[in-house]
């Protein structure tokens, strides 16, 4: 297996994305600890993976807290021994973020993402990098959308702030290396299943006067392969970079955009 006696913390692990993440990262051996806002919502899925044979403990976690994210890495590390894998996958929803133009914008929905995506994975980010560094090895990963890289109206914030996740994940990535910790962001481009998906279409489709569908349909046919990638497709991406095999790879960014981008 892939992650096989791996700490593995992933933080959003109630999100439609992160669950996912977590059903993966614990059947390719991990022990994987849920974090997030919703305790409830985390032990759900926790129940999920220990009725499937996995392991897996949830924990109430607010990624923009810093004292909270310090607190929780270090019981991980008190429980467990090492924290091996740290995944962000902390979003929040789109309305009022997208489907309006720059220059229609308050400053405050212009901040709001500017404000809370770098800090969360600068916050659980750094958690994590201090217990590698001292073991000698891990993996963060974070993760971003193709906006990030490419010319989108009716994006606000977002597209900036997923811009300087990836630059961080870069800058993370030069400083840790010496220490055998490796940093890694996947781009993907929406996933078809994701309710927050269905909301930010509906958000530019309403925008451009077009069905969501259509909408859906423009966004798939901007892909070399006609179609969006899966959550399942973004998570067995994810247990391949956190796991040895992908030991070489460091300060890079995973393209999974379906060539919507294409390097």
């Amino acid at each position: 297996m892939l992650l096989d006696n791996k700490n593995a913390i992933v933080y959003g692990a109630s999100g439609a994305v992160g669950r996912v993440v977590a059903h993966t990262f614990a059947a390719e051996g991990a022990r994987v600890f849920l974090a997030g806002r919703d305790k409830v919502a985390l032990e759900s899925v926790a129940d999920m993976i220990k009725a499937s044979g996995g392991v897996a403990e949830a924990a109430a976690v607010d990624v923009l807290n810093e004292a909270a994210v310090e607190t929780h890495a270090d019981a991980v590390v008190a429980s467990a021994g090492s924290i091996d894998v740290s995944f962000n996958l902390f979003s929040l929803p789109q309305t009022g973020i997208q489907g309006t133009r720059i220059v229609d914008m308050t400053p405050e929905s212009f901040d709001l993402p500017m404000d809370s995506y770098p800090k969360a994975n600068f916050l659980t980010g750094r958690a994590a990098a201090r217990h590698m560094t001292g073991q000698g090895s891990g993996v963060i990963l974070t993760i971003t959308a193709s906006p990030s890289r490419t010319a989108v109206p009716l994006m606000g914030g977002m597209a900036p702030a997923w811009a300087a996740v990836e630059s961080l994940s870069r800058g993370l990535a030069a400083e840790l290396g010496p220490s055998g910790v490796r940093v890694l962001c996947l781009n993907a481009a929406g996933m078809p299943e994701s309710p927050q998906l269905d909301e930010v279409y509906g958000l530019h489709a309403d925008a451009y006067g077009v069905s969501r569908d259509a909408f859906h349909a423009r966004m798939a046919d901007r892909t070399l392969r006609k179609r969006l990638p899966t959550i399942a497709e973004v998570a067995n991406v994810a247990a391949f970079a956190a796991s040895d095999r992908a030991s070489g790879m460091t300060g890079t960014i995973a393209n999974l955009t379906g060539g919507m981008i294409v390097e």
